[in-house]
C-alpha cells in the first residue's frame, strides 16, 4: 500500500511540476507580449489562475501525506504518549470531518457551476471546483491511512502535533 501511496506522490509532484512550468511560460509570455508588442494572450489569465489552485491543492495533499503542514506542539509536546496519541487521534477525527465538509461543499459548487462556462477558455466552470472534490477525497484516504497506523500503535506517534 505505501508503495502504492508513494508512487501516486510522485506523480503528483511531477503534475505539480507540470502545471507550475505551464504557468511560468503563460505568465511570462503574457508579460513580454503586453509591454514588448502591445499584444497578449487573453486564455492566459483564466488558465494560469485555474491551474494555481490546482496546483495548491495538490500541493497540499502532497504535504499532508508527508506530515508537513505547520503545526504547533506547545501543549501536545508536554503530554505522555498516550496524550499524545489521543491529541493525534482527535486531529485526525477532525481533520476528516473538515474533508467531508469541504467535500460536499465542493461538490455542490461543483454541480451549480457544472454549466457555467468560464469566460475566455468556455470551459465549464465545474473544473474549478472538482480541485477541492479531488483534494477532500484524496486527504480523506490518506487521513484514514494515517488514523489506522496511528491506533495500531498504540503509545507511539509519528510526529508531536496532531
Amino acid at each position: 500500500m505505501n508503495r502504492f501511496v508513494n508512487f501516486g506522490m510522485r506523480l503528483l509532484e511531477g503534475l505539480i511540476a507540470l502545471m507550475l512550468a505551464v504557468m511560468v511560460v503563460l505568465v511570462f509570455g503574457n508579460v513580454v507580449l503586453r509591454y514588448g508588442f502591445d499584444s497578449g494572450i487573453t486564455v492566459s489569465e483564466e488558465i494560469a489562475r485555474w491551474l494555481f489552485v490546482w496546483l495548491t491543492f495538490m500541493g497540499a495533499l502532497v504535504a499532508l501525506q508527508r506530515e508537513e503542514h505547520l503545526g504547533s506542539d506547545f501543549l501536545v509536546s508536554r503530554l505522555g504518549p498516550r496524550g499524545r496519541q489521543a491529541c493525534r487521534v482527535l486531529g485526525q477525527l477532525a481533520m476528516l470531518g473538515v474533508c467531508g465538509v469541504l467535500l460536499h461543499g465542493a461538490l455542490t459548487q461543483m454541480r451549480i457551476n457544472a454549466d457555467v462556462r468560464a469566460p475566455v477558455t468556455g470551459a465549464s466552470v465545474g473544473i474549478f471546483y472538482a480541485a477541492g472534490v479531488v483534494f477532500a477525497v484524496g486527504a480523506a484516504v490518506l487521513l484514514a491511512a494515517q488514523l489506522v497506523r496511528t491506533l495500531r500503535r498504540p503509545g507511539e506517534t509519528e510526529g508531536s502535533a496532531p
